[in-house]
């Protein structure tokens, strides 16, 4: 029973995908090249992409990721709500966990002072507790790959709707590329002068219809 025993705390010392879950992934970088754009100097000038005191300017910029999605108020909401989900699953299995604890330990102590009728009784006790206890592990399993193709799947909503959104918000500024930029991931220097973050959030969150509660 001691072997039973340390395997039911190695599982409830395990590191699972549940609390990684939490820390919900930072979306998948994205480039966007966008076409259509003449590159003759006068239609420069015009888009304000080359200035008489400092030269000519790139029609590209970047967007900070990282501030991007912490003032995005629909990746605000998805997060919240990702969060509630994974609480409310991490308590139901705490109370599994807890409850299959207590028995064990009851079962220990019935049978080391041969509480039980018979030895048959003692199996039958034993195997159950085990049963339990692949139920839970089976349980957790299936949680884990519940909230990851939840994830994957709100990952992807976050995407798609930042690059529909991006492509309206560029109509205007006819910029041939967008990059992002999360601390150093994609892009080691860029001047200020190329960043639209604030710029895509304003954008963004004028475009964002929060659902009704």
């Amino acid at each position: 029973m001691d072997k039973f025993y340390v395997k039911f705390l190695n599982m409830k010392n395990s590191n699972y995908i549940i609390n990684g879950i939490l820390l919900v992934a930072v979306i998948v970088l994205f480039i966007l090249q966008f076409t259509g754009r003449k590159s003759n100097t006068k239609h420069l000038e015009t888009e304000g992409l080359i200035s008489d005191s400092t030269g000519f300017h790139l029609p590209i910029a970047y967007v900070q990721t990282d501030s991007l999605l912490s003032n995005y108020k629909f990746f605000k909401d998805l997060f919240e709500s990702n969060i509630k989900k994974v609480e409310d699953k991490k308590l139901n299995i705490n109370q599994r966990r807890e409850r299959l604890a207590n028995e064990i330990v009851k079962f220990q102590e019935k049978a080391q002072y041969n509480a039980f009728i018979s030895d048959e009784k003692r199996m039958q006790e034993q195997t159950r507790l085990e049963g339990q206890q692949r139920d839970l592990e089976n349980y957790i399993t299936q949680v884990e790959r519940e909230l990851t193709l939840e994830q994957q799947k709100i990952n992807q909503q976050l995407q798609d709707t930042i690059i529909t959104a991006l492509k309206q918000f560029n109509i205007p500024k006819k910029y041939e590329m967008i990059l992002s930029n999360s601390g150093t991931d994609n892009i080691l220097y860029a001047d200020d002068l190329y960043d639209i973050t604030n710029e895509v959030i304003e954008f963004l969150n004028a475009r964002y219809v929060p659902p009704k509660k």
